[in-house]
């Protein structure tokens, strides 16, 4: 029946201006928001699509699609209110075929009476189904007196240590050894944490992203010539993520580490000065005059003051004036090389919590 809508479809317009065809948007792209008028639906060729909710000053996930998925749809069945349930944003890059609902009805009206009756029952059942959800979703978020959303988390720390404890155990099980690397088929490491363990597929999807961003996981493809292989460089290194997030987890905030994204790309800069000159008791000395210089030059804002984090967490010692009055600073090289990628992965699941409690999406 897709295949039949999309043949029919490809020229239809409906009275807005609004046609059929195949469409692409970028990867953030907001396809349409909830309560918005609907005139089409889409169905996904390439890509994928997560459809949330507004909650108070955050959203609430609802679920990830991907290609051959269809969307959009349960607007054409709301004949009160034609209005979109739900918000929906590109993941990644995407390509849909969007069909109006007009060109959806003539479609619909050529098919047998019962036929129609059956999926308009089916849309009715499922729309009651979504109220529901919708309704314990938001009773399972803390509002606030006036209605408004208070610390809305997506990603808790709990939520973090769990699924890499997962993926860690899925890799050291089933991971298989490739020119040094560690491989697994998605749809096994999907198996595991979703249908198994019970990890709601919205962080899943979410998580894999952020490993894939960080370049902790890089993915090739399989004998189908699909991208699904997940690959990764040892199974420690998220041992090592999941001791980091559970013990920063037990720890008074005052004690955690709590490194600013600027203080981040500071300490990235520290250790590319610092390669091959770190000494026998693991230590190192940086000249911060020559990377706040390079910061100036590029216009990047990041000061002297971005580094007083780092300082506090016992990674880098005072600055000091050394030859030539320079600042320089003594740096734990060991300790830092062993823990800048735990603060890259805790500011990339931080990142992604602000921005999931954002007023903006």
């Amino acid at each position: 029946m897709v295949a039949s809508i999309k043949q029919a479809v490809s020229t239809e317009t409906n009275s807005s201006g609004a046609k059929s065809g195949i469409k692409t948007f970028k990867q953030g792209a907001i396809l349409f928001r909830e309560k918005e008028p609907a005139e089409s639906l889409f169905i996904i060729q390439r890509g994928q699509v997560r459809l949330f909710v507004q909650k108070g000053k955050g959203f609430v996930d609802i679920a990830i699609l991907r290609a051959g998925d269809v969307f959009g749809e349960m607007a054409y069945f709301d004949e009160k209110d034609s209005r979109r349930s739900c918000s929906a944003e590109a993941i990644t890059g995407l390509e849909v075929v969007e069909i109006t609902f007009k060109a959806f009805d003539k479609t619909m009206s050529g098919v047998n009476p019962w036929f129609r009756t059956i999926v308009n029952t089916l849309a009715e059942r499922l729309r009651k189904t979504n109220d529901k959800v919708k309704s314990l979703e938001s009773n399972s978020v803390s509002f606030g007196s006036d209605g408004k959303l208070g610390n809305y988390v997506f990603f808790h720390n709990i939520d973090v240590v769990r699924i890499l404890a997962l993926i860690y155990m899925i890799y050291k099980s089933h991971g298989e050894m490739v020119a040094g690397k560690l491989q697994l088929h998605f749809d096994k490491l999907k198996m595991y944490m979703i249908d198994i363990f019970n990890v709601p597929e919205i962080k899943f999807e979410e998580f894999i992203g952020i490993l894939k961003n960080e370049a902790f996981m890089t993915i090739e493809k399989d004998e189908t010539k699909l991208p699904k292989i997940h690959v990764i460089d040892n199974a420690e290194t998220f041992r090592q993520f999941m001791v980091y997030f559970n013990t920063q987890r037990s720890l008074d905030n005052i004690k955690r580490i709590n490194i600013s994204h600027k203080g981040q790309i500071f300490l990235d800069m520290i250790l590319k000065q610092i390669k091959g000159k770190v000494d026998g008791q693991g230590k190192a000395m940086a000249n911060i005059t020559v990377i706040l210089n390079e910061f100036k030059e590029k216009n990047m804002g990041i000061t002297q003051e971005d580094l007083m984090d780092s300082a506090h967490a016992g990674f880098v010692g005072d600055l000091v004036i050394g030859e030539n009055g320079s600042v320089v600073t003594t740096v734990m090289a060991s300790k830092l090389e062993k823990m800048f990628p735990c603060i890259r992965l805790q500011n990339a699941v931080k990142k992604i919590n602000e921005k999931k409690a954002s007023t903006n999406n």
